[in-house]
């Protein structure tokens, strides 16, 4: 409508277009089936993703591409747009576990781990949340203690995306020099995992808890770079950057389902979309969808030029996320009863970004750092 199209290079359109077409063709014709199933191939989908070069495909070296954020961001909307727990294993995979890896650990980890994982032969995921410490992740439980010249780590992690099927997990800890980071192969002995069961969100998605039982690590697992809450933080605004992308995606193809059906759906006689009510309800969404789509570039441009600050990171992930649900809550009111089906997609996005809202930072967390850069005062406590 605005046309943004112009506002993008050349190799940025060309990544969205090849992305766009995998997801058409590879995850959108079995994605319903694997919502239903609460299964994903997700091994299977890495691999492919892998060979396209979309894991940590913003970073550097090791065998990742080292593409802009805004080609980045683009990648995550398409694969938002056909679902939002495809974007959580790429998002995991490049912007939590591989960068803090890329961001945070030694010469050696780097080279172990990173040009496996580019290909996707090898699945991390991130181990900060607790059961009782999600937006207060320094109250964490999971601690790791010395023993000699290596670590012995206890604790459990939940919420953990990837978690029963990765090959190597970040696992964030407390020790008595504050919290540091340790990059966990999953096959330690004393590591397991549970995977979660019964949610009714992101079911395209391997979510688990993590159990860490005297499990014993050498001293150069640990993350050098990584001091205090600052390393698994700087994580997470990577993550929240593919979001401010990968949400408009999915509020996307809610607009386009619900605009396609409003023209083929009778009502009294005529089109639905023929009806002021549905098209206001579509013109407003799509406001806030271009809308969406400016303040998303901008923050890509900002980054790139190494000026993002992590309080306009939550503004996009506050402002993108919430107006997304807001949409496709919308969407189904149009689509009627056919809009609880997962014949159609909006409803599984409308469940699926009731998640997207509360990980990685709530709202309610993204309006306290928002409110902290406006005033000055920290109201976290």
């Amino acid at each position: 409508m605005l046309e943004i199209e112009p506002l993008l290079a050349d190799e940025e359109i060309a990544i969205r277009d090849t992305v766009r077409q995998v997801a058409e063709n590879r995850i959108r014709p079995h994605v319903a089936q694997w919502f239903e199933s609460a299964t994903i191939p997700a091994r299977e989908l890495a691999r492919e993703l892998g060979a396209l070069g979309v894991l940590g495909m913003h970073l550097e070296g090791y065998g990742c591409a080292g593409l802009s954020a805004t080609a980045y961001g683009l990648a995550c909307l398409e694969l938002e747009a056909a679902d939002s727990g495809v974007r959580s294993l790429v998002s995991v995979q490049g912007s939590l576990a591989m960068f803090a890896i890329h961001r945070y650990g030694s010469e050696e980890q780097k080279t172990e781990w990173l040009p496996q994982m580019a290909a996707g032969e090898t699945i991390g995921c991130f181990g900060l949340t607790e059961s009782d410490f999600g937006s207060d992740p320094g109250g964490m439980r999971t601690r790791a203690r010395r023993d000699g010249r290596d670590w012995v780590l206890n604790g459990t992690k939940m919420w953990i995306t990837n978690g029963s099927i990765a090959d190597v997990a970040i696992i964030w800890a407390r020790t008595d020099q504050g919290i540091r980071g340790f990059v966990v192969p999953t096959a330690t002995p004393g590591f397991s995992t549970a995977e979660i069961a019964g949610k009714l969100s992101l079911r395209a998605s391997v979510t688990s808890e993590l159990v860490l039982d005297d499990v014993r690590l050498p001293e150069s697992a640990m993350l050098p770079g990584a001091h205090g809450l600052s390393g698994p933080l700087g994580c997470l605004n990577e993550a929240r950057f593919g979001i401010v992308f990968g949400a408009l995606g999915a509020a996307r193809e809610c607009l386009e389902t619900a605009t396609m059906y409003a023209n083929t759906r009778l009502v009294f006689g005529r089109a639905l979309a023929g009806y002021q009510l549905t098209q206001a309800k579509l013109a407003d969404m799509a406001v806030e969808l271009v809308k969406g789509h400016l303040l998303a570039l901008h923050l890509a441009r900002l980054k790139e030029t190494g000026r993002l600050r992590a309080e306009q990171i939550s503004v996009g992930k506050l402002n993108n996320v919430r107006e997304a649900l807001t949409i496709a809550r919308e969407c189904r009111s149009i689509l009627g009863a056919n809009g609880i089906t997962l014949e159609y997609p909006v409803l599984r996005h409308a469940a699926n970004l009731e998640s997207v809202l509360t990980y990685e930072g709530t709202s309610e967390v993204h309006q306290l750092v928002i409110g902290q850069a406006l005033t000055g005062e920290a109201a976290f406590r």
